[in-house]
């Protein structure tokens, strides 16, 4: 082979090799640029999902300003005039200690676990009851909607009881009290006390006959008793406000709450 063409191809092959390098380094360079481009791109969609997630939850579940204002607020829901009014009565009424026995057994087994997995699961997805046990399982969500039916059903007598003390405190400013003496009936020749009342008490008969009002028999439907309409009005009014901004306004009613 000529001299001349071994420097030709001594050439050659270094030119090939300058090129092959220049490829390499060309697509390395590339190859860092896509994946840093890549990179920036999932960081910046992370904290896109993170903003928009954190501002769902913001915007959908206010949370509670501390933990204490969060306990005495489930105190408040948990304790009531049933645990002080109505238990007692029922545990007598149907045995006493065989009544409380299976009860206190059910209530350690079944009711405050259900109940501590409804709070903690509540607080650590921030939803109510129905978004609880929908989130546990779809099959058990009928146990918050039957939770939200319970309270909407005791939510009604409790506002009619708020709605008798509130007539009673309207009345409590006179002297004598209205119900502390039978009242007087007249007629042509003299005045005497109520028959009815006599035979029973001033109390039960101004229960009966002036603050509800009762009619005369259950066929008979009555008119409208409009002292107690207006004090369930402001009853569901007071309740409305104190609930009306949420944890906001009802954590602040809690204190008081808890000692009902």
């Amino acid at each position: 082979m000529p001299k001349n063409s071994k420097v030709v191809k001594r050439e050659l092959d270094d030119e090939v090799i300058e090129s092959v390098k220049d490829l390499l380094s060309n697509e390395d360079s590339a190859d860092d640029a896509f994946k840093k481009s890549e990179l920036i791109v999932d960081v910046q969609e992370e904290k896109d999902t993170d903003v928009e997630e954190g501002s769902e939850v913001e915007d959908e579940r206010p949370a509670w300003n501390n933990k204490l204002q969060y306990i005495l607020a489930q105190v408040g829901f948990s304790v009531g005039l049933g645990n002080v009014w109505r238990f007692p009565y029922l545990c007598q009424k149907n045995g006493g200690g065989a009544y409380l026995l299976p009860y206190l057994i059910l209530l350690l087994v079944i009711g405050i676990p259900l109940f501590f997995l409804e709070l903690a699961v509540g607080q650590r997805i921030r939803r109510g009851s129905i978004g609880v046990w929908n989130y546990i399982s779809p099959k058990l969500g009928g146990i918050g909607f039957a939770s939200c039916v319970v309270c909407f059903f005791v939510a009604l007598y409790y506002n009619v009881i708020i709605g008798w003390s509130l007539f009673y405190f309207s009345q409590s400013f006179q002297q004598p009290l209205p119900w502390d003496q039978c009242p007087l009936g007249k007629n042509a020749s003299h005045t005497f006390v109520e028959p009815e009342c006599e035979k029973s008490s001033a109390t039960t008969y101004y229960w009966y006959r002036e603050a509800l009002n009762i009619s005369s028999s259950i066929s008979a439907s009555g008119g409208l008793n409009w002292k107690m309409t207006v004090c369930l009005l402001v009853a569901w009014v007071v309740v409305c406000l104190a609930m009306i901004k949420g944890i906001q306004s009802s954590g602040k009613e809690a204190m008081p709450e808890s000692y009902h």
